[in-house]
């Protein structure tokens, strides 16, 4: 679950964005397991569901790193944070996220990917969004 407040907004990395609404100062927590929030579900019933229902679970999803018979899906904000080669975010932890350096109001939050998922398949924009 996201630890800061923030939002969703157009992101020039992709579609959607996780914006944090006030200043993230270095070292703070951004984000931290809540097992009534962050669901973790067995990958073998992925199949068992209808195919719009896989597919969002395998877009939002990732497996989990403590046990790989599990998928982790966030239920808040946290599942738009787009991928960055070069996060203001750390995950290595995967406990929590934390702020690798002061993230000032307005700033999308990103973090690796590869830092909990070993397949990094980036798969195509789910959503599109326009300026008006």
């Amino acid at each position: 679950m996201m630890t800061v407040r923030c939002y969703l907004a157009p992101s020039a990395i992709e579609g959607l964005g996780v914006f944090c609404r006030d200043d993230i100062r270095k070292g703070q927590v951004i984000w931290t397991h809540d097992p009534l929030l962050d669901m973790r579900i067995p990958a073998d019933r992925l199949d068992s569901y209808p195919p719009h229902v896989r597919e969002f679970i395998e877009r939002y999803a990732y497996v989990d790193v403590r046990d790989g018979t599990k998928l982790v899906l966030e239920s808040d904000e946290g599942r738009f944070m787009n991928h960055s080669t070069t996060p203001n975010t750390d995950f290595r932890g995967m406990s929590e996220g934390f702020a690798l350096v002061d993230i000032p109001a307005g700033t999308e939050i990103t973090c690796n990917y590869a830092e909990f998922d070993d397949d990094l398949t980036m798969q195509p924009p789910r959503h599109a969004v326009h300026a008006a």
